[in-house]
């Protein structure tokens, strides 16, 4: 989409009779935050430059309330919205015509608050930039269904489809456990064509329920947009068939977790070939390099590929989940696999990301870790030939304090992201860890209450 002048926009969305417009904004946690206006309402604050929300929203935990930091104001100034109308869409849910269009934020002085989920992948993608090079990402998302749960001290259990009886077992690529939930999917692939979401192949995954979309390659930021819409239309599709999408990472007992695999490349931005691989199919020492970079800093930067207590409970053995950073050809028990392509085609999958994880950060970590080896030229460890679930090396973090431990005193990731947003990330994911060490769960009733 072409970007529009502000008589454009008011002419499109008078064309499509938009009566509404959702200003939206993804918070730490890839929460859509935001404000709906009157079409007329929006119009004038975009010529105005009132479009505002308070800055507080980006030191909200994924509960709603307010996480325990210095880098915000108690005064919660105001923050002026600036929408990007390349991502000016309608909302195919909806009745009436209402439009959407994510926001970018910027402080009253007019700079741009560096702080903000998609301004630090902005981020990283200026550092590619500014050495020619340009990065390509393409997402694979899982999420499972479930029956509608309205008392989480109940576990989660597997919808009914079209034959009314709910999955059993385990069914890994199968097309009649798909055709179970036909229905879902057509408005899923209707409301991804209306919103310009490049969606490409679906299949069942191994676990019960268990869906992955996998995404059109492409432009990092717009790819984060299209995974950020995406959540939220699964969502939303499935509860039209009275059922749940969760992108839980790991919300089954017994079942693998769900992840974010993000397939990355780069290319030299002005001729457009691949830097990971020669002509003749070699690997290039940049795309060693890379590699090198993702087995170094990952494990720092951990918070925002693993953002949640839940997340680390996907990441054990044997359960289609890495536990550390080894690298390797078509090796799917690594967190680093190189897949088998053609020469412009060489790219890395990172299989350590979790589907819970906010898309713009995922990306922005992914990315500057392979960015960091390259500046740094690292070598990798030799490739994984055998089993990786069998080693200790290069283990990932385990728990969730570990990891921002690790993110918070990270030098290179401060001064690769900003240190603001380190620090402020650093709090919220403390903050909720806190809110979370309050609640007692069933396992600790059902074994400490009459036993300890």
């Amino acid at each position: 989409m072409n970007r529009r002048t502000e008589e454009e926009i008011a002419e499109w969305l008078k064309e499509r009779r938009v009566g509404e417009v959702e200003c939206l904004v993804p918070d730490m946690a890839g929460i859509a935050r935001g404000k709906i206006l009157p079409t007329n309402k929006f119009l004038s604050g975009l010529h105005n430059g009132t479009l505002r929300l308070p800055e507080s929203i980006f030191g909200q935990m994924v509960t709603g309330a307010d996480s325990e930091t210095d880098m915000l104001t108690y005064q919660a100034p105001d923050l002026n919205l600036v929408p990007d109308p390349d991502t000016l869409r309608i909302v195919p849910w909806y009745k009436d015509p209402t439009a959407q269009v994510i926001c970018d934020c910027r402080h009253q002085n007019g700079e741009e608050v560096a702080f903000t989920p998609r301004n630090v992948l902005k981020r990283v993608v200026r550092l590619y930039e500014e050495r020619d090079w340009r990065p390509i990402v393409a997402p694979e998302l899982e999420f499972f269904l479930a029956a509608k749960n309205i008392d989480p001290d109940y576990p989660l259990l597997p919808p009914a489809g079209k034959t009314g009886r709910p999955q059993s077992g385990r069914q890994a690529y199968g097309i009649d456990a798909v055709n179970e939930f036909d229905p879902l999917f057509e408005d899923v692939y209707d409301y991804c064509e209306a919103q310009e979401i490049g969606i490409d192949s679906l299949i069942h995954e191994e676990g019960v329920a268990q869906v992955e979309i996998n995404f059109n390659h492409g432009d990092p930021v717009s790819l984060a947009d299209q995974t950020f819409l995406f959540k939220r239309t699964v969502r939303q599709a499935a509860l039209r068939h009275d059922i749940y999408a969760t992108f839980m990472a790991k919300p089954y007992e017994q079942e693998p977790g769900s992840a974010m695999h993000i397939h990355q490349s780069v290319v030299d931005a002005r001729r457009g070939k691949s830097l990971f691989s020669t002509k003749s199919g070699k690997d290039t020492r940049l795309f060693l390099a890379h590699i090198a970079g993702l087995q170094r800093h990952l494990p720092a930067a951990m918070p925002l590929i693993a953002p949640f207590v839940n997340s680390y409970r996907r990441l054990v053995r044997f359960l289609s989940a890495p536990i550390n950073t080894h690298w390797g050809h078509e090796n799917r028990t690594v967190g680093l696999r190189v897949p088998v392509s053609d020469a412009q085609n060489r790219r890395i999958e990172n299989r350590v990301p979790g589907a819970d994880a906010n898309p713009y950060l995922a990306i922005a970590a992914s990315l500057v870790c392979g960015y960091l080896g390259m500046i740094e030229n690292l070598i990798p460890t030799k490739a994984m030939e055998g089993n990786a679930y069998e080693s200790t090396r290069y283990q990932l973090p385990r728990h969730i304090l570990d990891a921002v431990a690790r993110f918070r005193g990270s030098s290179d990731l401060k001064e690769a992201l900003g240190e603001n947003f380190v620090v402020l990330y650093s709090d919220v994911k403390a903050s909720e860890h806190d809110a979370y060490q309050q609640v007692i769960s069933p396992w600790e009733r059902q074994h400490l209450l009459l036993n300890v």
